[in-house]
């Protein structure tokens, strides 16, 4: 995954992140997109509003096997 142009590889270094950056901010989140991008996947974004540094986000989600994210870009 990728937050800030920096990028996160593995399960320990992304639920390290998850859990640094979940307790600094509040926010809130809606769904404003999905489509199936392929048999087995779909692509989904959400826009986030909160007290970051960056208020406004849109997160993007690449999703294939098995329903596990594949993907996930942090943009402003």
């Amino acid at each position: 995954m990728t937050d800030g142009g920096r990028t996160y590889r593995g399960a320990a270094a992304i639920e390290t992140w998850l859990t640094r950056t979940a307790g600094e901010y509040t926010y809130a989140i809606e769904r404003t997109e999905a489509w199936k991008a392929a048999p087995e996947g779909c692509l989904v974004t959400h826009h986030l509003e909160g007290d970051s540094s960056a208020a406004v986000v849109d997160l993007h989600y690449r999703s294939l096997r098995n329903g596990r994210i594949e993907a996930l870009a942090i943009e402003t």
